[in-house]
């Protein structure tokens, strides 16, 4: 069964393309601001619990109040894209992140800041997914691969970039200015949609699925906080952590019950993994996610913990791998237009492991260059994985259908990397008490140079089987992309 909601007369494909570069623009400004403050934020953790005279623990909160308010806003976006228009929604969440930035830098107390991530995390949560609603329907079909390698850009290159810019801003102007410096980012950005955006039409009769709202969003949100607890201290038997992937699980799996049953009204239509293509887009946005970002996790890790780096050079060291990524996303698009997902993700995805291998051979003192080698080709990797495979789903799909399963596919890979970052976060803590027992879990705070450098190798050694695993992690992904389409989804084949 799909969606019944009425598509506008005018064929989206026949947009011109200097029209999708405008909304691509505009949508990509948006998405900058979100992800660029989830990362800079990641950098002030130390600077945060000094400034508020508290613990590392209570800052956490921070960051964790964020992704759960990301996370569990997610299943509402395509009800609410629906029901108000997109566009109305996508302003609706740049004012939103914009006024819990200015919140956020203006913060007099930890709880006081906590409660205005909050804000920031739930507009943030809406940006994504509806802004890839809107360059979705805009692009039809034929121009997918394209549009999605367009996002996937700015997505990779402010994860980068965001250590490199908190660092400067913490060491310049102070860590207020890591919430301010969005202000002139949301007013540009709700400026450019106001002026840019097409219109879309609200549905009212559109009405809100109450009670699949609170199974999935709370059981999304109770998922990835057990994920967080496990990866945090290194175990999935800890009693958050177990009571959080327990209940989770059960609420999700109890929403698509209830979603099976309601069919068309549902938060988010199950149906939609009937169609063959969506379902092996969906379950490859999965496995990417739990490998791909787990991968994500390490890299930065290893720099810090092995080779003493700071945040802010660690952030530059990364570089190759966001220009491998560059390079490969706009090949990688139209490629993917041109000869279907099923052909570009495989090859993303051994290029992830040839890239990953390197890694699982790295020692304390492996040289620069093999390094950013290997950085470069994940680059390239991840460039022709996510968002091909994101692009797959959406060309399986009738327009109409797309808020929706923005919504899914979107949670899909929100739990699929808080997997990965945990399953990884667990592997290497346990490696490094394996085999430098005498630090723990210290080993990934602050060392005196001295001690690290007696224990480098033994670090560096906890870190290669963690890659291994990563690696594991990584070929189990290629079985749902050998699934994926290996031709181009023309127009004509969508039916709605």
């Amino acid at each position: 069964m799909t969606q019944t909601t009425t598509a506008p007369a005018t064929e989206p494909t026949q947009a011109p393309n200097n029209r999708l570069v405008a909304l691509g623009t505009v949508v990509v400004l948006g998405i900058i601001m979100s992800i660029l403050d989830a990362t800079i934020v990641n950098v002030a953790t130390r600077t945060l619990g000094e400034t508020f005279h508290t613990s590392i623990s209570t800052i956490q909160w921070v960051l964790t109040g964020y992704l759960l308010a990301f996370a569990a806003v997610i299943p509402i976006t395509g009800w609410a894209s629906e029901r108000f228009g997109a566009k109305r929604v996508w302003i609706a969440a740049l004012l939103l992140f914009t006024a819990g930035s200015a919140l956020s830098g203006a913060a007099w107390s930890v709880g006081a800041l906590i409660a205005f991530r909050l804000v920031q995390g739930i507009g943030g949560g809406i940006i994504l997914p509806v802004g890839q609603t809107i360059l979705g329907q805009a692009a039809g079909p034929q121009r997918m691969g394209r549009v999605m390698s367009a996002i996937g850009i700015p997505l990779l290159m402010g994860s980068v970039a965001g250590p490199v810019i908190g660092g400067l801003i913490i060491d310049t102007i102070g860590w207020r200015w890591i919430f301010f410096v969005n202000l002139p980012l949301g007013v540009v950005a709700v400026v450019a949609a106001l002026r840019l955006l097409p219109k879309s039409a609200p549905q009212p009769r559109q009405r809100l699925d109450v009670r699949g709202l609170a199974l999935l969003s709370s059981g999304v949100a109770a998922f990835i906080y057990g994920m967080s607890e496990a990866g945090a201290h290194g175990g999935f038997g800890g009693a958050r952590a177990l009571a959080g992937m327990v209940i989770g699980a059960a609420l999700v799996v109890l929403y698509v019950v209830h979603a099976y049953v309601r069919g068309e009204g549902a938060l988010i239509d199950v149906s939609l993994f009937r169609r063959r293509d969506f379902a092996a887009a969906a379950a490859t946005n999965l496995a990417v996610a739990v490998a791909l970002f787990g991968v994500l996790v390490l890299l930065p890790l290893y720099w810090q913990v092995v080779r003493g780096e700071s945040p802010l050079a660690t952030g530059l060291l990364l570089m190759p791998q966001a220009l491998g990524a560059a390079a490969a996303m706009p090949l990688a698009g139209r490629l993917t237009d041109k000869v279907g997902a099923g052909v570009v993700v495989p090859v993303g995805i051994v290029l992830g492991l040839i890239g990953t291998g390197v890694y699982t051979q790295v020692g304390s003192h492996t040289s620069h260059a093999v390094l950013f080698g290997a950085l470069f080709v994940i680059g390239l990797g991840l460039g022709t994985t996510i968002m091909p495979a994101m692009a797959a789903a959406y060309a399986a799909l009738p327009r109409a259908a797309m808020p929706r399963a923005t919504s899914a596919l979107n949670t899909i890979q929100r739990i699929g990397a808080s997997i990965g970052t945990a399953v990884l976060a667990v592997v290497l803590q346990r490696a490094i008490t394996a085999d430098a027992p005498g630090l723990g879990g210290a080993a990934l705070g602050p060392l005196p140079s001295g001690a690290r450098t007696q224990v480098a190798e033994a670090l560096a050694h906890a870190f290669d089987q963690a890659y291994w695993v990563a690696f594991a992690l990584m070929i189990v992904a290629i079985v749902p992309a050998l699934l994926l389409p290996r031709t181009a989804k023309s127009k004509e084949q969508v039916k709605e």
